[in-house]
This record gives structure tokens, C-alpha cells and sequence, in this order.
């Protein structure tokens, strides 16, 4: 009872104080890319409305996280590997084209001033000789970390879990959870009251787990369900749990390759499950609305399904209320506004759908291929490209471009959304984006 009560607290203040003036997760106080902030940006550009731009050393695709006036985010000091090393380690693997190889790597996590941009730490945390090797498109430090007052929370998957005392950045604890990537980490932690949430969806082995968050120490450990391939490139995922409210109690709802799940956050019994075929690399994380659960279901073919989440067992035959299947990303989180539910495709289809029925108002292609997800903040709806082009629209039945903003370098990391301003990640600077002529 203890935990269920604290988590209650959690969301309520989560939900209310947090939703304008801090970001502490993926996807922002609710993690479902919606923020209450108001008087945002609409233009912007590398000479206009920017407030400061901070270089951030290494590589990460994390999002930077706000609370207070810190801003967080890991990066990863790559040392590349020789030529003829990543040929050897190389050898045999049938991803190999597509996959990159270090000789080390040096995990950080970064704290920057939200206010004048100065880097305020930069906490080394381990280093590995040879890690595993990862997709071209990944970083080492994909994971996004969660805040809470005085504690930082990050995950690098296989790799190993940190908790930093965000004062001072000691590590106050760390584990290691290995599991076989086979591309690198994705899956972002998640809390809830005392625990803090990680998915281990490898190829290896499949579970869900949640750590004390305290001491790090295991609270409970739930074996995904059984998978009908027996090929062990198509049991991996990489999504993020979402904590929802649904028939008076929580669920805690995590896709993964073929079934999407639902859990009771504080012991990991599972409560129903559905199953969406041959279908695995699920990263995109849930959102949640109108008595509904939206799952986009990953690779092989990328669909957008809306399931009545207060089932019991496997209901795959009676809960899933519509589904989508054309120009679905793979990749990227769906987001909620209003009586719209908004994606866009890996290559820049964006498609708006009436969220509870499922059909389709309007689709329109964007320039860009897309990774990261969209958020729907200050009554406009915000589109970012891997090249950095932001598209904004107008939230609605009808496609109505507002505004096309360009920075530089390569965008894979969601932004943060806090009171009037947007921190943007890059793969070399974290951007303050506000209007400067109200200054």
C-alpha cells in the first residue's frame, strides 16, 4: 500500500505542478509529448529567437530533462575502432553494413543552467573497452533519464543503470542488467512511487523490471510473454513503460515484439495483453486518451492500434477498438490533441486520425526523414526532422501549416517543452528556443 499511495501523489503532482514548468521524463510530465506551455515560439532559425546555444561533448540521443533550473541528458566519448578491429568483430554478423564499432566508450551525463545555458557538470560514469557494437542510427547514450527532486536517474540498457545525486553528481548507486541489444539501447527508465521501472526486451531475454530506487536493489522482476518466432533478431523492442489510470487502479503499459502488455506498477503482475502478430523493434512509447490506449506496433509492418485497456488476460479478440496501417511510423511515438491523434512516418507522412474511431482526416508529406517524436504544446503541434527542421501545424481536421524552422547539424533526441521556451538537442549543441522580441 505504501508504494501505491506514494504513487498517487506522484501523478497528481506529476500531472498538475510539473505540466508547465518542468519536463522530468520522456515525453514530458505525462510522457505523452503534451505540454501546458504557453507563449512559445512559432519561428525561429540559428540567428533568430535563440536565447543560447551550448555545445554538449560526445554523442547522445537522449532528451534533455527539466527540472527546476538543471537540465540533464547523457552523451557517450566514442574512441572509434580500427578499421581491421571492426572487420574482426564485424565478421559474421548479417547487420554488419548497418552497424558501428568502438574501440571505448566513456558514459557522461551533463547538467546545464536552464537559464544561461553554462554547463554546470559533467559527471564521468564509467568507461568500457569494446562495448557491444550498435546501429549507425543509435548513440550509446539513446536512453532519456528521469528526474525527481534531488536525484538522477540514468540508464544506458546492457551497459548499466546510475543514480546521481543531482547536487552534487555523486553516483549514489549503480547496476548492471545485461541484456543482448544486438543493436543498442533504446528503452528510456520510468518511475513510479518508489521504484524505478526498466525494460530489458533483448534478444537474449525479455522481462520487465523495477529496481528500489533508493538502493538500486531488485523489487520485482516479470518475464515477458512467450513469443511465437524462433528467431532472436525478432524478439527485441525498445519502449518505454507508460503509467496510466484506468478502472480505479494503474496500469502500467510497455510494448514489446508481437504483444503489448499491461502491468500493476507495484508488483509487475501482468493484467491483459494483446497480440500484434510478427511485429518486433517497438520503441515508440503509448499515449493514452479517450478510454484508450494508442500502440504504435514497430518493424516489419509499422500499425497504430487503439485498445480499451480494462480487459483481463489476453484480448486481443475483444479490446482493440480500431486500427491504422498505412504510413504508421516505426520509430516514432504518436501524440494526442484534443479529438486527434497525430503520427508521422519514418520518411515524413504525417497523418491526422479522429482518435476514437480511427479515421483518417488528412495526410500530408513533410520534408525529412523522421526518428523523433512529435509534441503537441501551446495549442500547435510541433514536427521535427533528423536534419532539424521543425514543421509547426495547427492542431485540426484540416493540414494548416504555421511556420518551417531550420538549425543546424542532426536532430534524433525529442525536445523539451517548459513555460515558454524549447530546449533542443542537436547532435552537437542543446538550443534555449524562445520569442526574443518579448524579452
Amino acid at each position: 500500500m505504501r508504494t501505491g499511495s506514494y504513487a498517487l501523489i506522484w501523478m497528481i503532482l506529476t500531472f498538475s505542478v510539473a505540466a508547465a514548468d518542468d519536463w522530468p521524463q520522456f515525453r514530458g510530465p505525462g510522457g505523452q509529448g503534451c505540454s501546458e506551455a504557453s507563449g512559445l515560439p512559432l519561428k525561429w532559425s540559428e540567428t533568430e529567437n535563440i536565447t543560447w546555444k551550448t555545445p554538449i561533448t560526445g554523442l547522445g540521443w537522449s532528451s534533455p530533462v527539466v527540472l527546476g533550473d538543471q537540465i540533464w541528458m547523457t552523451t557517450a566519448d566514442e574512441k572509434p575502432a580500427s578499421e581491421e578491429e571492426a572487420k574482426k568483430r564485424l565478421r559474421g554478423n548479417s547487420m554488419a553494413s548497418s552497424l558501428e564499432v568502438a574501440a571505448s566508450v566513456t558514459w557522461r551525463a551533463v547538467c546545464v543552467d536552464r537559464k544561461t545555458g553554462k554547463v554546470l557538470r559533467d559527471v564521468k560514469l564509467f568507461t568500457l573497452e569494446y562495448p557491444a557494437p550498435i546501429h549507425q542510427m543509435n548513440s550509446y547514450a539513446s536512453p532519456t533519464p528521469v528526474l525527481e527532486p534531488g536525484r538522477v536517474y540514468c540508464d544506458f540498457g546492457t551497459y548499466g543503470t546510475v543514480c546521481l545525486d543531482s547536487t552534487s553528481g555523486k553516483i549514489l548507486w549503480e547496476r548492471t542488467l545485461p541484456i543482448d541489444h544486438q543493436v543498442g539501447p533504446g528503452s528510456s527508465p520510468a518511475l513510479y512511487g518508489d521504484l524505478l521501472v526498466l525494460v530489458r526486451d533483448g534478444c537474449d531475454k525479455q522481462y520487465i523490471t523495477a529496481l528500489d530506487k533508493k538502493t538500486g536493489k531488485t523489487v520485482w522482476k516479470t518475464d515477458r510473454p512467450p513469443m511465437a518466432t524462433p528467431i532472436d533478431h525478432f524478439r527485441k523492442a525498445y519502449s518505454t513503460p507508460l503509467v496510466i489510470k484506468s478502472g480505479g487502479r494503474d496500469q502500467m503499459i510497455v510494448p514489446g515484439a508481437q504483444w503489448v502488455v499491461a502491468y500493476e506498477p507495484a508488483s509487475g503482475k501482468e493484467i491483459w495483453r494483446v497480440d500484434y502478430g510478427r511485429q518486433f523493434s517497438t520503441t515508440s512509447r503509448p499515449v493514452f486518451g479517450h478510454g484508450m490506449a494508442y500502440i504504435g506496433t514497430g518493424f516489419i509492418k509499422a500499425e497504430l492500434w487503439a485498445i480499451r485497456p480494462d480487459g483481463q488476460g489476453d484480448v486481443t479478440k475483444t479490446h482493440v477498438a480500431w486500427k491504422a496501417t498505412r504510413q504508421i511510423p516505426k520509430r516514432s511515438s504518436p501524440v494526442l490533441a484534443g479529438k486527434e491523434i497525430y503520427v508521422v512516418s519514418d520518411n515524413g507522412v504525417a497523418t491526422c486520425f479522429d482518435a476514437e474511431t480511427g479515421e483518417t482526416r488528412w495526410t500530408e508529406r513533410m520534408a525529412g526523414d523522421y526518428s523523433v517524436s512529435p509534441v503537441y504544446a501551446g495549442g500547435r503541434i510541433y514536427f521535427f526532422s533528423q536534419d532539424a527542421r521543425t514543421t509547426v501545424l495547427k492542431p485540426g481536421k484540416e493540414y494548416t501549416k504555421l511556420a518551417e524552422n531550420q538549425l543546424e547539424g542532426r536532430m534524433l533526441a525529442s525536445p523539451a517543452f517548459v513555460d515558454n521556451a524549447i530546449f533542443l538537442r542537436t547532435n552537437s549543441h542543446l538550443y534555449r528556443i524562445e520569442n526574443r522580441s518579448q524579452k
